[in-house]
């Protein structure tokens, strides 16, 4: 049993004429430009960054005013659409109620059964309906959408 344990066993050992030297110095970066030409690039880039900057500038207030320019020609066709379809819509509510009255005997449309419902008011003045007055005969979904659009945006 102790032969067993004698085996000669080969020591690691340096290779002859030893290691190479271990290299400890500092090795500085290769430099590709020096200090003033990096200086000088960096005031070049920023003198055309704000070239462009202010060329850029200038072609945003040109659309800024284009569009503000358009959207007070377009305004008052806008307006004028917007009081057209206003009215079209009072006509179509007071044809609807008129056809579904019709049955009804003494009936006048827009009244209460001939009284008047706003005795203060001149006949021929325009009595603004709330909300669901004036959205009382369309689509529920429609009526839905308008009622919370800020929803739906």
């Amino acid at each position: 049993m102790a032969e067993a344990c004698q085996v000669a066993r080969k020591q690691d050992l340096p290779p002859p004429g030893g290691y190479k030297p271990i290299p400890y110095k500092r090795i500085p970066a290769k430099q590709y430009f020096s200090g003033y030409a990096m200086f000088a690039g960096y005031i070049g880039m920023t003198i055309g960054g704000l070239y462009l900057y202010n060329i850029n500038y200038k072609q945003i207030k040109r659309d800024e005013i284009e569009m503000r320019s358009a959207k007070m020609a377009i305004y008052p066709m806008l307006l004028a659409e917007r009081d057209r379809e206003y009215l079209k819509q009072l006509r179509r509510n007071r044809d609807a109620e008129a056809e579904l009255m019709r049955d009804v005997p003494g009936w006048e449309v827009g009244t209460y059964y001939g009284e008047r419902v706003y005795k203060l008011v001149p006949p021929d003045a325009l009595v603004e309906p709330i909300f669901h007055e004036y959205y009382a005969h369309s689509d529920p979904v429609q009526w839905y959408k308008r009622a919370y659009l800020k929803f739906f945006c």
